[in-house]
């Protein structure tokens, strides 16, 4: 773990601390000698995880943070601030805003109101909850699309639907108009990454299809956002992040793809006037300055000041640019997927759909549907044992028949292994990556297992 970005934290901290020459000194110091042993246990418990830092795990969604983000998150929270109101966050405040405008700007919209959040759960629910107040109606997602538009909606008492996907796990487009011509539909969920698959939902053909219906479209691309920056990506998933900034509302995680310590999430909307719905009074909270205040264009109230600072100095290390160091870190990852994809089938390895972002899927071949998953559980388990970290996914064999049709079904959905290879580093690691899976499916070959 990196240790020398200290030194330049040292420095701003002494930045910091010159800022409040002015007032009267005071002692916060702790005691080190009770401090040290807590410390300790808390490292010792950390032990307890599984390396989400290292290459080696390729498993869940989970990205670490980049240093200067780690460093500027620590350097606030000696202030602590709120970006709730002006009065609790000041600097925060006009940080989030100034961030929250480049990733606006990243997506092509051309105005816009939003903020961050303290997840993509959040931001999701905040963009519903909008959708349910310009137009009365159902809410529709993929059956692929995350669970949590489901759960929402059942928090604000919409009704829900889940839209069939066709063999790249995308929304079918036949279901969606069957489903929008009965007129009662207030908002279609498109998403731009799937949890699961990473698969990318038509936008450029839901948009046209939801208008004409007169739905409101929701991009959901907590996970998938930030390749709109990409250059490597297939013809489906270029043409729906082309047409985001048609889309009534988006959010995106940069706690995910955005280097960002958790939580951070965001939520964009295209028309600035929806504000109007957050609309409240509040007597005692802002009242330090005119200027709008992000608790006024937001459902949650206290929010951490911290995480606008990270992400507002990652961005300003990393612009959120075409060909910039932050997009070919993206691409590095899609070729890294592509180019495991490419090799696992041809060493006999059952794969499935090519990946549109940097998830991949594949199996052991086995002969039927029952030992897929047995294999891919007990695979799971041995390359975590060589310190390989992938997932494992069930998904139904209506999604996977296609793709493998000689295989012997004998059960409604498998488990098959998942990789996501979202570090910029997996690229470099891939054969490390790949020789420990081989050893993994080896040792489960032994008679002996």
């Amino acid at each position: 773990m990196e240790r020398n970005n200290l030194k330049v934290f040292e420095e701003a901290l002494t930045r910091l601390e010159a800022g409040f020459d002015n007032l009267p000194a005071f002692d916060d110091s702790v005691d080190l000698d009770a401090l040290r042993p807590v410390l300790m246990q808390v490292a010792e418990r950390l032990h307890d995880n599984f390396p989400y830092h290292h290459p080696l795990y390729a498993g869940q969604m989970l990205k670490p943070p980049h240093p200067v983000a780690r460093l500027a998150y620590w350097l606030a929270m000696f202030i602590n601030p709120n970006n709730h109101a002006l009065d609790g966050g000041r600097a925060s405040s006009a940080m989030e805003k100034e961030a929250v405008a480049e990733i606006a700007a990243m997506f092509g919209y051309p105005q816009h109101l939003g903020h961050l959040a303290s997840s993509g759960t959040i931001a999701n629910l905040e963009a519903l909850w909008i959708a349910s107040q310009e137009r009365d109606g159902v809410i529709l997602a993929s059956e692929q699309a995350h669970y949590t538009h489901s759960r929402i909606s059942a928090v604000l008492r919409l009704p829900f639907e889940s839209i069939s996907v066709d063999k790249h796990a995308r929304m079918d487009m036949d279901a969606l108009e069957t489903r929008l011509r009965t007129g009662d539909v207030s908002c279609v969920v498109a998403t731009l990454g799937t949890t699961a698959a990473g698969a990318v939902d038509p936008l450029h053909e839901i948009i046209p299809l939801a208008r004409k219906y007169g739905a409101r479209v929701h991009v959901d691309s907590a996970y998938g956002g930030y390749f709109t920056l990409t250059s490597n990506l297939g013809e489906n998933a270029r043409q729906a992040f082309d047409a985001v900034p048609h889309a009534d509302s988006i959010v995106v995680d940069p706690h995910k793809h955005g280097l960002q310590p958790y939580g951070c999430g965001c939520v964009l909307f295209a028309d600035p006037a929806v504000g109007r719905h957050y609309k409240h009074d509040s007597p005692y909270t802002y009242f330090s300055s005119d200027e709008l205040h992000l608790g006024e264009i937001s459902l949650e109230c206290s929010r951490a000041g911290a995480a606008a600072v990270a992400l507002w100095a990652t961005q300003k290390l990393l612009p959120l640019e075409k060909n910039g160091e932050f997009a070919r870190g993206l691409e590095a990852g899609r070729s890294a997927a592509l180019e495991w994809r490419e090799r696992l089938d041809a060493e006999g390895w059952r794969v499935a759909m090519p990946p549109e972002l940097d998830i991949l899927l594949f199996a052991d071949s086995k002969f039927d549907s029952g030992s897929i998953t047995r294999s891919s559980n007990a695979i799971f388990k041995r390359a975590a044992e060589l310190d390989l970290h992938l997932a494992v996914a069930r998904f139904p064999k209506a999604l996977l028949a296609s793709w493998w049709p000689d295989l012997a079904w004998r059960d409604a959905e498998v488990a098959v292994l998942r990789s996501c290879l979202m570090k910029p580093h997996h690229a470099e690691w891939l054969p490390a990556i790949h020789e420990r899976l081989q050893k993994a499916r080896d040792y489960l070959d032994r008679p002996d297992k």
